[in-house]
C-alpha cells in the first residue's frame, strides 16, 4: 500500500447521519445533547438537596433565621 493511500485512509472519520434528512443535527450530536442534559439535571438535582438541607437544618442551627410552626 502506497504512502498516500493510507495516510487517506487513516484521515478519514465515520460520517454521523442525520436523525432527519430536513434536519441538521446527526445523531452524535442527539447523544451529546442527551449526556449533557442528564449530567445538568443530576447537577440540578444535588444543588436542590443541597438547598433544602440549608435552609431546613443549617441556617436555623446557626441562627441565621428560625423555622415557623
Amino acid at each position: 500500500m502506497g504512502d498516500a493511500k493510507r495516510r487517506k485512509e487513516s484521515e478519514l472519520k465515520p460520517a454521523s447521519q442525520r436523525i432527519v434528512s430536513w434536519l441538521p443535527l446527526t445523531t452524535t450530536q442527539s447523544e451529546d445533547f442527551v449526556r449533557v442534559s442528564t449530567k445538568g439535571a443530576w447537577i440540578g438535582i444535588g444543588l436542590l438537596g443541597l438547598g433544602w438541607f440549608t435552609f431546613r437544618w443549617i441556617g436555623p442551627s446557626l441562627g441565621w433565621w428560625q423555622l415557623v410552626g
